[in-house]
C-alpha cells in the first residue's frame, strides 16, 4: 500500500473478473489490481463437480441472496446463489458450457449499433479461451465389469467416441477446459431417444450456433474435476509483479471527480475485512465493475449512478441519473416436472444408504467418473414450446434425481426431474439497493411470469414434457408424473402450477444493459463504457459482466460472460 495506485482496477474475482486480470496484467507495464470481496478458492468443494450441493447456501462460497416475494410464484421467494469466492459464480455454477444462438449475438448487435456483437464476430473471442477436448484426453471409461466398485452403479461409458468438434466451431489450448461428462444413466439415455420420437433430433454439439437437439451437456471440467476461472485464468498470472490481488475486499462507492471535461471514476473506496480497515485505491486508466449483474448495480446505485427517485430515497447525492441502473434483469426460470419411475436406477436410491454413497466415493477416488462427477444436469434439449416459434425457445435441464427443492433432501422413490426454462423471458424485474450501506443485500425482484407470453410458454412446455414422457421409448421405465400431476390440464392450472414448483436456474442477467444512446434504459455504450445521463460519458469507468447483456442468451450464461469480457480486454488495450 506504500502505492495505492494502479492503471486498472477490476472489482470482482468472478467470471469476466478474472479473464480481464490475465488479459490487461500481460502488458508489464501496467499495475492491476484485482478485488474479491469473498474468500480464496481453496475450499475442497468447489473442485469436486458434486460440491455445489455444499457451496450453495453455504456463506463461505454464496452471498446468500433471496428474491422478492414474486406474484407469478405465487407469493413465493427463492434462494438466489452467486458465488462470493475466487472465480465467482464458475466457482458454484452447474459448469455447464453453452453459448446460445447465433440469433441471440445479431440482436445484441441490432439493438445496440455494434457490428461486433454478431455472432460472426463473437465466435473467434470464444475460441480464442477454449481448450475444447480432443479423443486422447476423454477416451472411453471403463464399464462397470471392469470396475471392481461400480457394480450398482449406473454402465459409466462416455457418450460418443471422438471430439466431434472442428477448428471452425471450436478452439483447442486455451486456459478455459472443455470436456463430456464422465458418466451416463440408462434413464436418460431413455429420455434423449424419447425426445427424438418427439420431433427433436440428436445434437452432438451445442455450440454452432443453432442449438436445437438433445444430447448430454459437455462442461468445463478437466479430468473430473471443476476448472472455475480462478484456475483457468487467475492462477496462471499470479506469478506476474505487476499484478495484485486482494481478497475480503468489500467496494463500498467508486471515487468520481468532476471536473472540465465532465464526471470521471478515479478509484475505489475499500473494506477490507481483516482488520476493519478502510482503504482508498486510486487507478490512472479504468475501474472496471465485473461483480455482476447484483454486485454492479448495487455498487453503482450506492455510488450516486442510477434511478433518481431511488437515489434520493436513500439520501444519496445523484450524480449520474441512469434509470436502467438495476433495471431489465431477466432470468431462466425453470419448472421442475417429476417424475417417478420404476425399473432402473436413479440417484434417489444410489444416494439413499452408507454403502451407496460410499460407492459413490470410492468410484470418484478410483477413476474421477460417477455422481461426484455430475454436474448439476447432464442431459440437455432444446426445441419450441409451439410450432408458434421460428427457433428453440425452451430449454431442459434433465437430471436422474428428484427432491422437493434445492437443498432438500432426495425423494425416496427413483424419479427424474425434467426442469424445463423459457430461453427468452419477456417478463422483466429489477436490483435495486435497500440502504446505503453496502453490507446490506439489494432488493432482487426478478418479476417472473409477468407477461401473458411467459405464462403461456411456462403451460405449453409443460405439456411438451408430457408428449416426451410419453413416447416408446421411456415405456419400460413406466413414467408417473409427481409433480405438477398429470390432472392439471388447463392453461390457468398450468400456470399455477408451474409456480408453484419453478426455480431459478441461476441466470440473471441485463442490469446494466448496453444500447444505443438514445435507449433510457441504456446504461452503458456498446463498449461497455458508462453513461453520464446528460448525453456523455463517465470516464474511467466500464462493466463487464452479465448484467451488460441487453438480453438473455439462449441458454446458460457462464460462456458468454467470459466472451464478453475477452472483447472487453481487447479494446480496453486498444485492439
Amino acid at each position: 500500500m506504500s502505492d495505492p495506485t494502479f492503471d486498472f482496477i477490476i472489482v470482482g474475482a468472478g467470471t469476466a473478473g478474472c479473464l480481464l486480470a490475465n488479459r490487461l496484467s500481460r502488458d508489464k507495464t501496467k499495475r492491476v489490481l484485482l478485488i474479491e470481496a469473498g474468500h480464496k478458492d481453496n475450499y475442497h468443494w468447489v473442485h469436486i463437480p458434486v460440491g455445489y450441493l455444499y457451496c450453495i447456501g453455504n456463506p463461505r462460497t454464496d452471498w446468500l441472496y433471496q428474491t422478492e416475494p414474486a406474484a407469478g410464484l405465487n407469493g413465493r421467494t427463492l434462494r438466489y446463489p452467486r458465488g462470493k469466492v475466487l472465480g465467482g459464480c464458475s466457482s458454484i455454477n452447474g459448469m455447464i458450457y453453452m453459448r446460445g444462438q447465433a440469433r441471440d449475438y445479431d440482436q445484441w448487435a441490432q439493438i445496440t449499433g455494434e457490428d461486433e456483437w454478431r455472432w460472426e464476430h463473437c465466435l473467434p473471442d470464444f475460441k480464442q479461451h477454449q481448450d475444447y477436448y480432443k479423443l486422447d484426453s476423454c477416451s472411453r471409461l471403463p464399464d462397470k465389469r471392469q470396475s471392481p466398485i461400480s457394480s450398482n452403479l449406473p454402465a459409466l461409458t462416455s457418450h460418443g467416441g471422438q471430439a466431434h468438434g472442428s477448428a471452425a466451431w471450436h478452439g483447442h489450448g486455451g486456459e478455459w477446459r472443455v470436456e463430456k461428462q464422465r458418466l451416463r444413466w440408462d434413464v436418460l439415455d431413455a429420455f434423449a431417444a424419447a425426445a427424438q420420437e418427439a420431433g427433436i433430433p440428436a445434437t452432438g454439439d451445442f455450440n454452432r450456433g443453432n442449438n436445437e437437439g438433445v444430447g448430454y451437456f459437455e462442461v468445463n471440467q478437466k479430468a473430473g474435476w471443476r476448472w472455475n476461472t480462478a484456475k483457468a485464468f487467475l492462477r496462471p498470472a499470479l506469478n506476474r509483479p505487476n499484478l495484485t490481488v486482494w481478497t475480503g475486499a468489500h467496494a463500498q462507492r467508486l471515487l468520481l471527480e468532476r471536473g472540465d471535461a465532465g464526471l470521471r471514476c478515479v478509484g475505489l473506496a475499500l473494506a477490507l475485512v481483516r482488520g476493519g480497515q478502510a482503504v482508498t485505491v486510486r487507478a490512472a486508466q479504468e475501474v472496471v465493475l465485473s461483480a455482476g449483474s447484483i454486485g454492479s448495480p448495487q455498487l453503482l446505485q450506492l455510488s450516486g449512478i442510477g434511478p433518481a427517485a431511488l437515489l434520493h430515497q436513500h439520501g444519496i447525492p445523484v450524480l449520474a441519473d441512469l434509470p436502467g441502473v438495476g433495471a431489465n434483469l431477466q432470468d431462466h426460470l425453470q419448472i421442475r416436472s417429476v417424475y417417478k419411475i420404476a425399473g432402473g436406477k436413479t440417484l434417489n436410491q444410489l444416494a439413499s444408504t452408507l454403502w451407496g454413497k460410499g460407492l459413490i466415493g470410492l468410484e470418484y477416488a478410483w477413476r474421477r467418473s460417477g455422481p461426484m462427477s455430475m454436474a448439476p444436469s447432464q442431459l440437455g434439449a432444446f426445441t419450441r414450446s409451439s410450432p408458434a416459434f421460428e427457433w428453440p425457445n425452451i430449454e431442459y435441464h434433465v437430471q436422474p434425481l428428484s427432491l422437493d427443492a434445492f437443498g432438500e433432501p432426495l425423494h425416496a422413490f427413483p424419479a427424474i426431474t425434467a426442469s424445463v426454462c423459457n430461453l427468452n423471458p419477456t417478463s422483466r424485474g429489477s436490483v435495486q439497493i435497500k440502504s446505503r450501506r453496502f453490507e446490506d443485500a439489494p432488493a432482487i425482484a426478478p418479476n417472473y411470469l409477468a407477461t401473458d407470453e411467459d405464462r403461456q410458454v411456462a403451460a405449453d412446455s409443460l405439456r411438451v414434457t408430457r408428449r416426451i414422457m410419453a413416447q416408446p421409448a421411456m415405456a419400460r421405465f413406466k413414467p408417473e408424473e409427481f409433480k405438477p400431476g398429470a390432472q392439471y390440464q388447463s392453461d390457468e392450472e398450468l400456470t399455477r402450477l408451474a409456480g408453484d414448483i419453478a426455480s431459478t436456474i441461476f441466470h440473471p442477467v441485463g442490469t446494466t444493459k448496453m444500447g444505443r444512446g438514445d435507449d433510457p434504459l441504456a446504461v452503458l455504450t456498446p463498449r461497455l463504457q458508462v453513461r453520464d445521463g446528460a448525453g456523455g460519458l463517465i470516464a474511467g469507468l466500464r462493466v463487464v459482466d452479465a448484467g451488460a447483456m441487453p438480453t438473455i442468451t439462449s441458454g446458460n450464461t457462464n460462456s458468454p460472460t467470459l466472451m464478453m469480457a475477452e472483447k472487453a480486454a481487447r479494446w480496453m488495450v486498444g485492439g
